[in-house]
């Protein structure tokens, strides 16, 4: 008997093939010059799916009915309709944990950049008018007793409270229900944003969360407000995040995710109260090796025992 067939359909982290080198038979479908024709010939060969960034739903995976998992690298998984693979009997992963502090840092330092407009005075610096005899002007915010709400009070969203808490900034959240934590919870989103100044976002995408920071919500934050996102641009409505930005409904952003990436609303890009990164939030080498390791741990972990690491909640029911 062969080894089983696991089918990589988009470029990965090299980690992750070269884990799974001798474990089983990995199709590059990227590679192939008729990846239709190699769908269609494996179709009932292939057990499992290795994937990026390719987005996955119910008639893709009717493709390949001999799936069982399809394991996803990163802790987001908004491209795969886990809904839909459960009822197919499949399983999905992804990579929580190990990715964390390194977000929780990127979200740091982003909403340093943001209040202390550190991008902007930099750019300042580089265009002389520094030399010129001319000071960066006083930042309107200051760090120090900020009043934070973070959307999502996750693992990451826990490691940014902790982060956060020295610098004298007081940390709320709103979830879908309260945890036995010592933050303040708000019932609703929009009660919690009339009551910070911080809106920080770690929220899943997908289509529940979608446009959940709204106009409304903008509004609510008021004109010194923050808002940082470093979880998915779908989650706020871009336009009307630029049209608060434009009228100094808030008072900035900071954004490493936005909603058609990598395509930035161009009026983002002209404002002067936006700092931008190019999703970054986990792009360090050891975290995307550490991420690419969970990956092939999840495959290989279920080749030979039947089980993964890390199923997503939409696909625990299925492991019982």
């Amino acid at each position: 008997m062969g080894l089983p067939v696991v089918l990589m359909p988009g470029p990965m982290n090299a980690a992750v093939a070269a884990g799974l080198d001798g474990h089983c038979e990995l199709i590059r479908l990227w590679e192939e010059p008729d990846p239709d024709a190699v769908l269609a010939g494996r179709r009932d060969e292939i057990v499992a799916v290795a994937t990026g960034g390719t987005t996955i739903d119910g008639p893709w995976l009717d493709r390949l009915p001999a799936v069982r998992l399809v394991a996803s690298f990163g802790v987001g998984y908004d491209r795969i309709d886990a809904k839909a693979a459960a009822e197919r009997g499949v399983i999905v992963t992804n990579t929580p944990g190990v990715l964390d502090d390194e977000v929780a840092d990127t979200a740091l330092g982003l909403l340093l950049m943001t209040v202390r407009e550190l991008g902007q005075a930099e750019r300042y610096l580089r265009a002389g008018k520094w030399a010129d005899g001319t000071p960066y002007p006083l930042t309107r915010a200051t760090m120090h007793g900020r009043r934070m709400g973070i959307l999502g009070l996750g693992r990451i969203g826990q490691a940014i409270a902790d982060r956060v808490e020295p610098f004298g900034i007081t940390v709320a959240y709103h979830n879908r229900s309260p945890k036995d934590l010592p933050y303040r919870y708000y019932p609703t989103l929009l009660e919690m944003a009339a009551d910070v100044d911080t809106l920080m976002i770690v929220i899943p995408g997908g289509p529940t969360t979608r446009h959940l920071v709204n106009a409304e919500v903008l509004k609510a934050l008021g004109p010194d407000g923050i808002l940082i996102n470093v979880a998915r641009g779908t989650v706020v409505d871009e336009q009307a995040l630029v049209d608060a930005l434009r009228t100094n409904t808030i008072q900035a952003a900071g954004l490493d995710v936005f909603e058609h990436e990598p395509n930035v609303h161009p009026d983002l890009l002209t404002l002067p109260n936006t700092v931008l990164l190019p999703h970054v939030g986990s792009a360090t080498q050891p975290t995307r090796t550490a991420m690419a390791n969970l990956v092939v741990q999840n495959l290989t972990h279920y080749l030979t025992r039947g089980t993964p690491l890390t199923p997503v909640p939409e696909s625990t029911h299925l492991l019982k």
